[in-house]
């Protein structure tokens, strides 16, 4: 597998995506880059930085109660939560503080809350954020999800993002295809690099990926 190269985010040093090239299978579909967000969602200085540059996005915004965190984006949240609230951003919660929250899985895959934190989704506004979306796959479940249990999404964030919007809500993102152009996504029965005999380096999803 490739050497790490890295894209610094013109506004903060330390805000950085680095990715690999190569052949990677997600749960949806094969890439020819993995994007190493490790760092940005654990790493105390980084996840700050980059909490903080997706507050842009969202200083305008009159209500978030909610930040339901994908893909072990917990820390980020909190510093994203943060950031907002010195902006100004109201919550209507009961306490005026923003709840961070991540979903849990079924047995089908399917995004659930238990009893104990339904009330975190239910009549609340809800930014969803993701390290990276390449199908939006993920993310159309989590509108679903969100709506389900009476929520309403007003927001999608992401560090990364191939696609432009889901549900007909925009996905803001500190970096894009215009970042990396080389960045592709294929299904997995019309890859070009599993067509051309290109070995697979890893399986990744929101937790890594490991080699195989």
């Amino acid at each position: 597998m490739q050497a790490y190269k890295k894209i610094d985010f013109h506004r903060n040093k330390d805000v950085v995506l680095r990715y690999i090239p190569g052949h990677f299978i997600t749960p949806k579909s094969h890439v020819n880059f993995y994007m190493d967000l490790s760092d940005m969602k654990s790493r105390q200085r980084e996840a700050r930085a980059t909490g903080e540059e997706l507050a842009e996005f969202y200083f305008s915004t009159n209500v978030i109660d909610t930040i339901l965190c994908l893909d072990n984006m917990e820390v980020v949240g909190s510093y994203l939560a943060d950031r907002l609230t010195k902006a100004g951003v109201l919550s209507a919660n009961a306490h005026q503080t923003m709840y961070i929250t991540s979903p849990e899985y079924n047995t089908s895959g399917q995004i659930m809350f238990r009893e104990n934190n339904k009330h975190m989704i239910k009549s609340k506004k809800v930014l969803v954020l993701i390290d990276s979306a390449s199908t939006g796959s993920l993310l159309h479940s989590a509108v679903r999800t969100v709506n389900f249990y009476g929520g309403e999404v007003v927001g999608v964030a992401a560090i990364f993002s191939l696609a432009t919007q889901v549900a007909d809500i925009p996905i803001r993102s500190l970096y894009s295809p215009r970042d990396l152009p080389e960045y592709k996504s294929f299904e997995p029965d019309k890859c070009p690099l599993c067509q051309s005999n290109i070995p697979v380096d890893a399986i990744c999803n929101g937790f890594g990926y490991s080699l195989l």
